[in-house]
């Protein structure tokens, strides 16, 4: 089984264009992503035909979990079916379980380097106090197609990501689990954000969790809509907007950064 890995802003997974998953397809993103024993990842994305959109695309995270979206994940989408070939659209839909996504292509030198995706309609829930046996925190809620949780701070350099974060993701508050987002803000148009994502634990990026952390602040007055706002990440920065309805939109890089294959004894 040939693969590509790819990243956005260190957000990296292993992405496999296939007809359709192969068997065990958990077990098998849990083993290769491993990044002692497999060729490392956050997860596997599996590129699949679809009768709805373009594409269809599948996540699967490192503990070999099914993720609903990933905004980093989609823009390497995007640039993997440009630049081999399999479309020559810039404009391109993806079928995902969160629904179907528009990418908007940027190319230089007949490559993707950037991609906007239109991420749909975010839904922001009521402020709510969760009691870890870490702490008790306020919390936004947020549904970007996936479950985030979004904690403002005074300082994201120092979040308890592997405390808090981690006990956070698995609160019985949540039943599916939840990516967790700890944000500080720098001002009305630049956050910083670090992230603990259910299923794979701290990541460099979440693309749908600084869609979140853009959407909460706006409800909690820190921001506001139809403004770009830059979301600092630690392997980077997005750009995130929403607009009057609620529908959001983000732009980031995606890259390659190698090929690889799997004996077919090993999958």
């Amino acid at each position: 089984m040939k693969f590509t890995k790819m990243q956005g802003l260190g957000n990296d997974y292993l992405y496999v264009f296939a007809a359709a998953l192969p068997p065990h397809v958990k077990a098998l993103s849990k083993r290769l992503s491993d990044r002692h024993f497999g060729a490392g990842a956050d997860g596997m994305i599996f590129i699949l035909p679809s009768d709805r959109a373009d594409f269809m695309m599948r996540i699967f995270n490192a503990d070999g979990s099914e993720a609903e979206m990933c905004g980093n994940g989609i823009r390497c989408v995007g640039k993997y079916v440009y630049d081999k070939g399999y479309t020559d659209k810039t404009r391109l839909t993806v079928e995902t379980p969160a629904g179907i996504k528009t990418l908007l292509l940027h190319t230089a030198g007949g490559k993707v380097q950037t991609v906007t995706v239109d991420m749909g309609r975010v839904a922001v829930g009521a402020p709510q106090t969760v009691t870890t046996t870490e702490s008790t925190v306020r919390l936004t809620p947020v549904n970007m197609g996936n479950p985030h949780a979004v904690v403002f701070v005074d300082d994201a350099e120092k979040a308890p990501l592997a405390t808090l974060g981690a006990a956070l993701s698995v609160h019985p508050a949540f039943p599916d689990g939840v990516n967790v987002e700890f944000v500080s803000v720098t001002d009305s148009t630049h956050l910083r954000m670090r992230v603990w994502e259910r299923g794979s634990g701290v990541t460099l990026a979440c693309g749908t969790g600084a869609c979140a952390a853009v959407a909460a602040a706006i409800a909690t007055g820190f921001c506001t809509k139809n403004t770009a706002v830059t979301v600092m990440l630690d392997g980077g920065a997005l750009t995130v907007q929403v607009d009057g309805n609620g529908e959001v939109t983000m732009e980031g890089p995606a890259e390659t950064v190698f090929e690889g294959e799997v004996a077919d004894d090993a999958t």
